[in-house]
């Protein structure tokens, strides 16, 4: 079975997969719904290889500058460190959460509160602790060593064959849909035809 800490990692990302694949579907029914009354199924499987083709692009970009996101990300967490302070902005609140989530302590590691405004005047954040309710103001034997953009790349790059897997499986599905789509415009089309 799997540890608390891991568990509360995945159920986030689960429950967020979840959501985006129900908000997904819906917006593809409501679309459906609305194109069927209004009788244009040819022009509704152009919509959705649009849609797809849309989706491929992103996909593409998204790994091409995999990189340049990388360091996005690395260098707003800095950012987040440095201007961290107590009172509950959203960015500290973030930079609490993983820290306390993932067992980390700083960007590459705990020495990168050192530069902060923050420990000069507390010490390391309580997200920082080892252990629960603890307060390490300046013990670097009670906090994680280990830094924080290291431990949210491994997570990132460990569930990416999960997130290929779930964008293959809609992009058949969609395909499908695109057939269906086209099948059904020409049966119509064809049955207008016949019908006189």
């Amino acid at each position: 079975m799997a540890s608390p800490s891991r568990r509360l990692q995945t159920k986030p990302v689960i429950t967020c997969f979840k959501s985006v694949l129900l908000i997904y579907t819906f917006i593809f029914w409501i679309t459906g719904v609305i194109l069927l009354a209004v009788g244009i199924w040819g022009k509704y499987a152009m919509f959705l290889t649009l849609i797809f083709l849309v989706e491929l692009v992103a996909a593409i970009v998204g790994f091409v500058f995999r990189h340049e996101i990388k360091n996005s990300f690395k260098n707003n967490y800095e950012k987040a460190v440095k201007q961290y302070n107590a009172t509950g902005d959203y960015r500290s609140d973030a930079v609490d959460k993983i820290q306390s989530m993932l067992h980390c302590c700083g960007v590459t590691n705990y020495r990168d509160w050192k530069d902060t405004n923050y420990y000069s005047e507390k010490g390391f954040p309580e997200s920082c602790c080892k252990l629960e309710d603890c307060s390490p103001q300046r013990d670097a034997d009670k906090v994680n060593n280990e830094g924080c953009f290291i431990m949210v790349m491994t997570i990132i790059e460990s569930e990416m064959g999960v997130i290929a897997g779930i964008s293959f499986g809609v992009a058949c599905f969609q395909l499908i849909g695109i057939f269906l789509a086209y099948c059904l415009s020409r049966a119509i089309t064809n049955n207008q035809y016949e019908i006189v």
